[in-house]
């Protein structure tokens, strides 16, 4: 049996590993190297939940980020249960081998009500004034003050949000990936698990905030190459066996793709007012889209209007691929959680959720760090307004006002999708920007299917018992 530590270096792809990454590409050097035919739709959820169980969406059910769950009527994103995912997981399967075997899954996605050992996981306590308090979730529970007394607060601000990927007063740009790694470093310290399972999302923010060509993106592959090398030097002088991988490679964007604008545009969005303000009812339109990264899950609920949505998805600028039922089935997606129609991107296009068509009737949450309330994923949360005058000034008048104790609304987020230059979710043209898994690997050519990333960890453990 070997000890094995994966290292999930959110965004990395063969091209990215150059004079920028130098111990990274030493350890290259010594170990083999695959591209992963990405997990489609190539985003975290469904890729990790397609490396634990090897397999795909239509039987794990994990076919987004988030998805429109029908008997609620609710669109929702990040949840956080394990047992959304479908089937038996790596760690199941690899404990009734191993006598002994121990797993600790290190801000992996869902993470909350596990069967791993150890787990800790991103999770904000909300008490019943509105007040909102960045945290996480640990299990066992004495896992969270341990790590908190031996690192400080995880800096949440820096995982996600305007202060991710920059400088800021939360901390280094790299605060919470480095505050991740620490804290898996502490668990092998404290619990020596079998396999430990590390998300490190540095990458994540800058390459979407920026684009994957920018100059500036030097730096953090630099930052990145840093921690993920002291975290490979520590442990394999553990005689742990170390692999790197990644769940998609980000590719640059010049044009958001608003559908239930459209949808509105022809009648079949309904909107609610509240406030003085629009909400999407979901389950009341005829026909809306649940926006993902490059790929959208389109709900057609009057069945009738299925060719003419396909139609208007097929003429739409910057749409690559529209899936009905047949479609669906050929790559894995055909499952209840998914859309009537699932569409996916061309490479430089990317979804928004909006569907409102004026700024001034957007929702209150739309100009905040939101991701539960949204019905869709939004990388505009983060940029800054750039219209705010003397916006650190404004943020910092919030917080005081927070910590007096007043209700505030940190509305600082723009709406303009155009800002966005890097996303993932379809399937690049070229390998290059594929996603992809470096170690002692017992692999054959040189790239593998996503769904092969589980046995290939699963034999990274057992193979001194075969």
């Amino acid at each position: 049996m070997h000890r094995v530590a994966v290292l999930n270096v959110v965004g990395l792809t063969r091209a990215l590993v150059g004079p920028s990454m130098p111990r990274l590409r030493r350890f290259m050097e010594r170990h083999r190297l695959a591209t992963i035919d990405p997990a489609l739709p190539a985003v975290t959820c469904t890729a990790q939940s397609t490396y634990v169980t090897g397999q795909l969406p239509s039987s794990h059910g994990v076919v987004a980020n988030g998805w429109y769950h029908r008997e609620l009527a609710e669109v929702q994103f990040w949840k956080q249960s394990n047992h959304i995912v479908h089937g038996p997981k790596l760690w199941d399967i690899l404990r009734s081998e191993v006598p002994g075997f121990t797993c600790a899954k290190t801000f992996w996605w869902y993470n909350m009500y596990s069967t791993a050992d150890f787990s800790v996981t991103p999770r904000p306590m909300y008490p019943a004034d509105g007040r909102k308090f960045f945290d996480i979730y640990s299990w066992p529970y004495d896992l969270r003050p341990a790590l908190k007394a031996k690192l400080g607060d995880f800096p949440f601000p820096g995982f996600w949000g305007p202060a991710a990927g920059v400088h800021s007063p939360q901390g280094a740009p790299d605060c919470a990936t480095r505050w991740i790694a620490e804290s898996a470093r502490w668990i092998e310290d404290q619990h020596h698990p079998t396999l430990q399972l590390v998300y490190l999302p540095h990458l994540d923010y800058n390459f979407q905030r920026l684009g994957p060509g920018h100059p500036a993106i030097q730096e953090d592959l630099r930052r990145v190459d840093e921690i993920i090398g002291d975290m490979i030097d520590d442990f394999e002088s553990r005689d742990i066996r170390v692999i790197v991988l990644s769940e998609y490679g980000i590719t640059p964007v010049s044009r958001p793709i608003h559908l239930n604008r459209l949808f509105r545009e022809k009648g079949w969005l309904t909107i609610k007012e509240e406030l003085g303000l629009e909400l999407l009812d979901a389950g009341n339109s005829k026909v809306f889209a649940v926006a993902d990264h490059q790929v959208a899950h389109v709900h057609v609920q009057d069945a009738s209007l299925i060719p003419a949505v396909r139609t208007l998805l097929e003429s739409t600028p910057g749409i690559s691929e529209v899936l009905d039922a047949h479609g669906k089935q050929r790559i894995g997606l055909d499952h209840t959680r998914s859309g009537d129609l699932v569409v996916f991107s061309a490479e430089d296009a990317w979804f928004t959720y909006y569907y409102w068509l004026e700024d001034k009737r957007a929702p209150d949450f739309a100009r905040c760090v939101d991701i539960h309330r949204k019905p869709g994923y939004d990388p505009v949360e983060l940029f800054l307004d750039p219209n705010l005058s003397m916006v650190k000034l404004q943020i910092g008048w919030r917080l005081l006002k927070k910590k007096l104790g007043f209700r505030m609304l940190m509305d600082v987020i723009p709406l303009d999708a155009n800002l966005v230059k890097g996303s993932h979710g379809c399937r690049p043209a070229s390998q290059e920007d594929w996603p992809v898994i470096v170690g002692d690997l017992d692999i054959e050519g040189g790239s593998i299917g996503s769904t092969d990333v589980f046995g290939i960890i699963r034999r990274s453990v057992l193979s001194t018992l075969r």
